[in-house]
């Protein structure tokens, strides 16, 4: 099987023996972030630094023509931080030692452009999520495309993968958080609790549920009111909402596809997904045959970490996509972050019985030396199935 690693491009710039580091791996390629949301990283083995901490911005060098007459544009690094450019070096040093490059693009979870509020996405109480643009907004369309058609023709860039290339909603998992399980006065609403909590009643919202036959003003007074632990959503009610958010996220990833293979044709292309069709988050849901039929992604990229759960998502996802899908399974390969390198081999093999075509290995920057030599182990153990 393929392995591939996560890596963001700080962990390469300046450091003269990461690429070779990496290689030495016996790795198939590197995932590379080119634009990524706020973060605060660990970087264990470069020579300049140990904490590495980015606000959401994007690591390559924009052509300003591109975005002459776009509404949204990406935010760079601040100054002094690794800014445009660091992307193109890391990738050029990467490739130079034998590793392709498939760029690492995070589109709808962004707390610089969401921030400013006019794009976000608001739920039923009216609450803004500063770190969600709104999937059904026409400028986050715009820009999605804009955005990965740009990151997709920059030069040593094999693949593209799309991770939130759709819905973003509740659950986020940095400032403090202190939500748990308390969705409303009564506690948690159910399983369904961040479901609800993530649909959005922005104005661009509105006329995707008059479209799909329901009134917005209605439709989040019963939201609010199940959220806070009253009677749930009536079935045709739930149809409604599924209809409408379908819809606004198969229009952003098909705007988004299309630019892709209009400025790098032939590109391979993966979107981080669940087969879910109600996930909302790193890993939006979509159904995976329409993901992967006509005109859609080369393949699905899925949160394998949890060992216990990993085979029957892949199993699921691979039953649902057309034959020939890329289903590329992420393992979790950092003890510090709750993984279990020391397992690595064994979950691979789990997820290849499933249905899994390649592997991903979640994250070779944040990985201690423990880490890495497990990194090791597994890309000898499934050299031998390495298509």
């Amino acid at each position: 099987m393929r392995t591939w690693a996560y890596l963001y491009p700080w962990d390469v710039d300046g450091d003269p023996a990461a690429a070779d580091r990496l290689a030495g791996l016996g790795l198939t390629g590197v995932t590379l972030a080119a634009a990524y949301h706020a973060v605060r990283a660990v970087t264990p083995h470069h020579p300049g630094h140990r904490i590495v901490t980015r606000d959401a911005g994007i690591y390559f060098q924009p052509d300003p023509a591109h975005w002459r007459d776009a509404r949204l544009r990406p935010a760079g690094a601040a100054p002094g931080d690794d800014g445009p450019g660091t992307f193109e070096r890391a990738a050029a040093a990467l490739r130079a030692a034998g590793l392709p490059v498939a760029a690492w693009v995070v589109v709808t979870h962004n707390s610089r452009l969401a921030g400013a509020g006019e794009c976000s996405v608001r739920n039923a109480f009216g609450d803004v999520y500063p770190w969600a643009l709104c999937a059904g907004s026409d400028a986050v369309r715009e820009y999605a495309a804009l955005l990965a058609a740009e990151v997709a023709a920059l030069a040593d860039v094999d693949a593209i993968e799309l991770e939130a290339c759709g819905w973003y909603g509740f659950e986020h998992g940095s400032a403090h958080d202190k939500t748990g399980d308390v969705a409303g006065p009564a506690g948690p609403a159910g399983s369904s609790g961040d479901w609800l909590l993530s649909l959005c009643f922005c104005g661009a919202c509105a006329p995707a549920y008059r479209s799909a036959g329901g009134d917005p003003a209605e439709l989040a007074a019963l939201v609010r009111a199940a959220a806070d632990g009253g009677p749930p959503l009536p079935g045709d009610v739930c149809a409604v909402i599924d209809a409408a958010r379908a819809a606004a996220s198969g229009r952003l990833l098909t705007g988004v596809l299309a630019a892709v293979r209009a400025a790098a044709p032939g590109q391979p292309v993966l979107v981080h997904s669940h087969p879910d069709p109600r996930a909302a988050g790193a890993n939006p849901g979509y159904d995976p045959a329409v993901l992967c039929g006509p005109g859609g992604a080369d393949g699905i990229v899925l949160g394998c970490g949890n060992p216990v759960t990993a085979a029957d998502l892949v199993a699921r996802t691979a039953a649902a996509a057309p034959p020939g899908s890329r289903i590329a399974a992420v393992l979790q390969a950092v003890a510090g972050l709750g993984g279990q390198p020391a397992t690595l081999a064994a979950q691979a093999e789990a997820v290849r019985a499933a249905g899994a075509t390649e592997l991903r290995v979640y994250h070779a920057g944040l990985a201690a030396e423990s880490d890495l030599a497990a990194i090791r182990h597994l890309c000898r153990a499934t050299a031998a199935t390495r298509q």
